[in-house]
């Protein structure tokens, strides 16, 4: 497995995870499936986010090249919250789960932030039904915060969130 900073070209195979993650864990983000697919031109606002400043999404993969997992760690950019960087768009597909794609990605992310200098912090949230996801942020070091109760309604079906946060040591 290899993993490095996503560039423009990785546009396409970045969108293609993107919509599988959407599609199978729509529990899981934010943004919905529908809300994805219904984009305009999905592939060129993906290009200009891997080149936005303070962005940085990591992708793992296979040995045949393959993009098989992604993650995206963005510093805040107001001044009073540039000690502040978040985790967002954590995904891993599913047929190579367990393998520790995950943790190798968000290890990338991590060491990432100890590297920005303003950054002190790093947040997350996560559905508190995905025991896996959790399990993986507090072995990495991750403490609960807060907790949010209906923060996601997927198809008539509520789902609770947790906030999580890594003070980084640096």
């Amino acid at each position: 497995m290899k993993v490095r900073l996503l560039t423009p070209s990785d546009a396409e195979s970045y969108w293609a995870l993107r919509i599988e993650g959407l599609k199978n864990y729509p529990e899981a983000f934010a943004t919905s499936y529908e809300e994805a697919i219904n984009k305009e031109n999905p592939i060129e606002q993906v290009a200009n986010n891997l080149k936005t400043k303070g962005n940085f999404t990591f992708g793992a993969f296979d040995e045949y090249e393959e993009l098989i997992g992604v993650v995206t760690l963005i510093q805040e950019q107001h001044k009073k919250l540039q000690h502040r960087a978040n985790i967002f768009a954590m995904y891993v597909t599913s047929k190579k789960s367990g393998l520790g794609v995950g943790k190798t990605l968000l290890t990338e992310a991590i060491n990432k932030a100890k590297e920005i200098d303003d950054v002190e912090k790093i947040n997350l949230t996560v559905v508190t039904s995905n025991q896996k996801a959790k399990n993986l942020y507090v072995n990495l070091g991750f403490k609960v915060f807060g907790f949010e109760e209906k923060a996601l309604k997927v198809n008539g079906v509520y789902y609770d969130e947790e906030h999580m946060v890594l003070c980084l040591e640096k």
